[in-house]
C-alpha cells in the first residue's frame, strides 16, 4: 500500500511540474503580474514608511510602470538590465574555463582515477564525496560517475545498484556544497547581491562568502551520506536482485585515461595556483590588500576561477591531443555559451523581472511591510532560516531549474528577512541547502531518468517511485544534517566564509 501511495504522489508531483510552463515563460508572466500589481497599489495610494540613516523616517510609494514614465524608464533600460544583470557576466567568465576542462576530458578524467584509487573498506564515503566535488563539472558527475560507481561496486563484490544510488546522493543532493569555488558560487551571489540592493544599493555580496560553510558541509554531508547508505539503504538493497551478465570490466571509462596529461595538467595548476599565493601575499602584488569592500583576491574570484580551470584544461587538452588546433580550443569555449543558451535566455527575462520589481518599489515596499511583521513576531534567526529551507524544498519539487527558483524567491525574500535580521548570505545558505537536498527525489530533475535507465541495467523491473525509495533517505539525512550544521554555525557566530561577517 505504501508503494502504491508513494508512485500515486510522485505522479501527481510530475504531473502538476510538466504543466508549469519553461522558466523564462514563468518570468515574463511574473513581470506581467508585476506590472498589474504596481498599478493596483498605485490606484490605492499604498503607502509604507522607510527609516533612514539619521532615524528620520521616509513615505514610499508605489510607482506605475504602466505610465508614460514608466514605459519610457523600460524601454531606455531595457537592454541595460540585461547587459548588466550581475549573475550573466558572472557565469559567463566562469563557465568558459570550467566548460573547456569538462570538454577536454580533464574533469571526466579527474572523476574517472578517483575512482579507481579506491579502497573497498572506504568505497561508500568515498563515491558520495566525489559526487559532491563533481559539482566542479557541471554536470558530467550525473552522468559519468553512477557508472563508474556501478562497476566498482560489483567489482567489490557489492551490489552495483547500490553504487548508483549513494553516486546519485552524492551528486544531486549534495550539490550545493564542495570544497572549492565552484559556478554556483557566483550565480547565487549575483542574485542575492542584486535583491540585497533594495534595501541597501551599497550592499555587495562576495562570491567566496558561503565558502567556509561549504566545506564543512561536504564532510557533514560525506559522512552522513555513509551512515545512511549503512544503516538505511545497503538492507534494502541487498534484497534486491540484480544482472551483471553483460558487464565488462575492461570498460573503457574506466581504463582509457591518459594519465601523463592528468599529471601535467596538476603540474601547471599547482604553478598557477602558487603564482596566485604569491599575488595574494606578496606587498605590492596585484592582489595584496583589500579592494573596495573585500580583500582583493576575494573581489576577483571570478576571473581566478576561470584561469584555474582553463589553463589545467589547456595543458591537459595538449597533451592528451583533446585539443588540436586553435579552431578546437575556441569551439570547445564556443559549444559552453551554446550548451547556456537556455540560461542567457533565462537571464534576459530574469533581469526585467528584476528591474521592473525594484522600479514599481513593490519588492521594497514589501520586505519593509513583511520584514517589519517578521521582527514584530521576534522569532529566532534560526527558526526563520529553517522555514525558508523548507520553503525551497518545496519548491525544488515543483521547479527544477536552481536558478531560476533562486531569481523568483531572492527579490521577496532576501530583502524581507534582511528586515527580521537574517543577513543576506545566510538566506542564500538556507537556498542553497532546501534546493540540494530534494534533488534526488523530485521527477522534475532532468537526470533523474538517466540516473534511472543506468538502474534498470541491472534491476530491469526498476521505476521511478525504485529510485526515490532508495534515495528518499539521503534526502531526509542531509536535510537533517544540514540544518543542524547551520543552526551551530550561526549561534557559534562563525563567519559564513570570506567577505561575510555577522
Amino acid at each position: 500500500m505504501s508503494d502504491v501511495l508513494q508512485k500515486s504522489w510522485l505522479t501527481t508531483i510530475e504531473r502538476l511540474g510538466n504543466r508549469l510552463p519553461d522558466p523564462a515563460y514563468l518570468f515574463i508572466i511574473g513581470t506581467l503580474f508585476i506590472l498589474v500589481c504596481a498599478e493596483m497599489a498605485v490606484q490605492l495610494n499604498w503607502q509604507v514608511e522607510k527609516p533612514s540613516a539619521d532615524g528620520s523616517t521616509r513615505i514610499l510609494l508605489a510607482r506605475s510602470v504602466m505610465d508614460a514614465e514608466g514605459i519610457w524608464w523600460w524601454l531606455s533600460t531595457l537592454v541595460k538590465n540585461f547587459i548588466e544583470f550581475p549573475p550573466l557576466g558572472i557565469v559567463l567568465v566562469g563557465m568558459l574555463g570550467i566548460g573547456l576542462a569538462e570538454r577536454c576530458g580533464l574533469l571526466p578524467a579527474l572523476i574517472i582515477m578517483a575512482g579507481n584509487s579506491i579502497k573497498e573498506q572506504y568505497l561508500v564515503p568515498a563515491i558520495i564525496f566525489i559526487g559532491i566535488m563533481s559539482s566542479m563539472a557541471l554536470d558530467a558527475g550525473y552522468v559519468v560517475l553512477p557508472p563508474i560507481a556501478a562497476i566498482l561496486f560489483l567489482a567489490a563484490g557489492r551490489s552495483p545498484i547500490l553504487g548508483i544510488v549513494a553516486s546519485f546522493a552524492g551528486v544531486s543532493a549534495g550539490f550545493g556544497a564542495n570544497l572549492f569555488i565552484t559556478s554556483i558560487d557566483p550565480l547565487l551571489a549575483g542574485f542575492t547581491e542584486t535583491s540585497a540592493q533594495f534595501l541597501d544599493a551599497d550592499y555587495k555580496v562576495a562570491v567566496t562568502s558561503n565558502w567556509w560553510f561549504m566545506i564543512a558541509s561536504t564532510f557533514v554531508l560525506t559522512f552522513t551520506g555513509w551512515l545512511v547508505t549503512v544503516k538505511w539503504v545497503a538492507p534494502r538493497v541487498a534484497g534486491i536482485a540484480y544482472e551483471n551478465s553483460h558487464i565488462k570490466f575492461e570498460s573503457e571509462n574506466t581504463s582509457d585515461i591518459n594519465r601523463a596529461a592528468v599529471i601535467w595538467a596538476g603540474i601547471a595548476f599547482l604553478l598557477l595556483l602558487v603564482v596566485v599565493l604569491l599575488a595574494v601575499n606578496i606587498p605590492g602584488a596585484p592582489l595584496y590588500g583589500d579592494g573596495k569592500r573585500f580583500p582583493r583576491w576575494v573581489e576577483v574570484t571570478v576571473p581566478l576561477l576561470f584561469l584555474l580551470f582553463i589553463v589545467p584544461g589547456v595543458v591537459y587538452g595538449l597533451k592528451a591531443r583533446t585539443i588540436k588546433s586553435s579552431k578546437q580550443f575556441a569551439k570547445y569555449m564556443g559549444d559552453t555559451i551554446a550548451d547556456l543558451g537556455p540560461y542567457i535566455v533565462l537571464a534576459f527575462f530574469a533581469a526585467q523581472f528584476i528591474a521592473v520589481f525594484k522600479y514599481s518599489h513593490l519588492g521594497e515596499m514589501l520586505a519593509l511591510a513583511g520584514g517589519g511583521w517578521l521582527a514584530s513576531l521576534q522569532l529566532e534567526v534560526g527558526l526563520l532560516l529553517i522555514a525558508f529551507v523548507l520553503l525551497a524544498c518545496v519548491g525544488n519539487l515543483l521547479i527544477g531549474s536552481m536558478s531560476a527558483k533562486y531569481a523568483f524567491m531572492a527579490p521577496v525574500f532576501v530583502p524581507m528577512l534582511m528586515q527580521a535580521g537574517v543577513a543576506p548570505e545566510l538566506t542564500q545558505v538556507a537556498y542553497r541547502i532546501g534546493d540540494s537536498v530534494t534533488n534526488v527525489i523530485t521527477p522534475l530533475n532532468p537526470y533523474m531518468i538517466i540516473v534511472l535507465a543506468m538502474l534498470q541495467k541491472y534491476h530491469r523491473q526498476a521505476g521511478i517511485g525504485t529510485l526515490v525509495s532508495l534515495t528518499l533517505p539521503y534526502s531526509i539525512g542531509f536535510l537533517i544534517a544540514w540544518m543542524v550544521l547551520l543552526l551551530a554555525w550561526v549561534a557559534l557566530k562563525i563567519p559564513l566564509g570570506p567577505g561575510f561577517v555577522y
